[in-house]
């Protein structure tokens, strides 16, 4: 990547004469040059800086970096050093760019070398957090550093057009739901676990929604696949069983569930409608089944044994479910509308608890004990 006049001075960034030299191909958008590249993993921390924190928002080209994501995008590198995938980094140089093509005429008048003057000022655009995992990243595995990233370079035209740009760059970024996140995950043995019970236990098969989070008024699914999973992320938690126990222990807590929960069984029997029960009754929503999940987790944990947990669980026919409950308003419902929010997850568990004759988590009984007080 550094021209070989001044690779024996590649830290000098100022001297005169000095160049960084790019592989590119050569675009065109919106009547404006720029380049796509690849960069080693080692050079990205090395030349491309964002803006300092302390600078004002009005003078600032892109959002402050947020460190809390840190961690995870970096584990993510390192824990998956064989299959991870990073999209392209986008940056503005802040200096002169010249193109030399391998040709001058045909296809090859688009790609070629970019050199750029060592003073030149990279600045990301798009990419930050990830530029910034890489760092640390490689603090952990240097061998990193030989791997490559695409990088999409366009000339720096100023503050305002960088500042464009970063608004046009996010402008359409739309996050994937979390159940076609589950759905897609192939590395997250509970993402498998929740798959596999979707389409292939009695209870939820063809009843739950893969790719939306959410569910229209009309749809004739049950269940989410996200709200399934967090059911299954807090029945699990903690316990330590092999991928096939776990699967096992799941699909016996929910059929056993749906023995306790009758609507669920006359929605597949075609004796009630999907969107009746969710309309009806707040057992299939993902706070119904976050709580449960919580629930049957205390269980489990004193015992995995059928004869054991099955018992204690059994009291769970006597909830009323129904919206009309007066029980579930400012519990799992807010204003007449079911909420999943963290403290409407936890009175909620505590009044499952309440009825199974379960102790509360000092978490739960402060809640508990909030709602009481009608601060809730």
């Amino acid at each position: 990547m550094i021209d070989q006049r001044g690779a024996h001075a590649a830290g000098e960034a100022t001297s005169v004469g000095f160049q960084y030299v790019f592989p590119a191909i050569r675009g065109v958008q919106a009547g404006r040059e720029f380049f796509v590249s690849m960069c080693p993993l080692r050079l990205i921390p090395k030349i491309f800086v964002f803006d300092d924190d302390e600078i004002a928002p009005e003078v600032r080209a892109q959002r402050v970096l947020n460190k809390g994501r840190l961690p995870a995008l970096t584990r993510y590198i390192l824990d998956n050093p064989d299959d991870y995938v990073f999209s392209a980094l986008t940056a503005s140089i802040d200096g002169e760019i010249t193109f030399e093509g391998i040709a001058s005429e045909g296809t090859g008048m688009r790609a070629g070398q970019i050199r750029v003057p060592m003073a030149a000022r990279f600045l990301i655009n798009d990419g930050q957090h990830r530029r910034a995992a890489i760092e640390l990243a490689l603090k952990e595995n240097p061998d990193l550093g030989d791997e490559t990233i695409a990088v999409v370079f366009f000339h720096d035209a100023g503050l305002g057009r960088a500042q464009q740009m970063f608004a046009d760059l996010n402008r359409h970024a739309v996050r994937p739901s979390r159940s076609i996140g589950v759905l897609y995950d192939q590395r997250d043995d509970l993402a498998s676990l929740t798959r596999l019970l979707a389409l292939k236990s009695s209870v939820f098969k063809q009843h739950v929604e893969m790719e939306s989070s959410t569910l229209s008024a009309r749809s004739r699914k049950l269940f989410t696949l996200s709200a399934l999973h967090s059911g299954n992320q807090s029945l699990l938690q903690g316990l330590e069983l092999k991928r096939d126990e776990a699967a096992v222990l799941a699909q016996a807590f929910w059929e056993y569930v749906d023995t306790l929960i009758p609507e669920w069984g006359m929605v597949r029997d075609r004796r009630m409608t999907a969107p009746d029960v969710r309309q009806n009754y707040i057992h299939s929503h993902g706070i119904a089944l976050h709580a449960l999940g919580r629930v049957g987790n205390s269980l489990l944990r004193e015992s995995v044994d059928d004869t054991v947990w099955q018992p204690r669980l059994k009291k769970l026919a006597a909830v009323d479910w129904a919206r009309t409950n007066p029980d579930w308003e400012g519990r799992a419902i807010i204003g007449g509308r079911v909420s999943k929010s963290h403290a409407q997850v936890a009175l909620t568990v505590s009044y499952l608890r309440r009825i199974l004759k379960l102790r509360l988590s000092p978490e739960e009984q402060r809640a508990e004990d909030a709602y009481q007080r009608g601060e809730s």
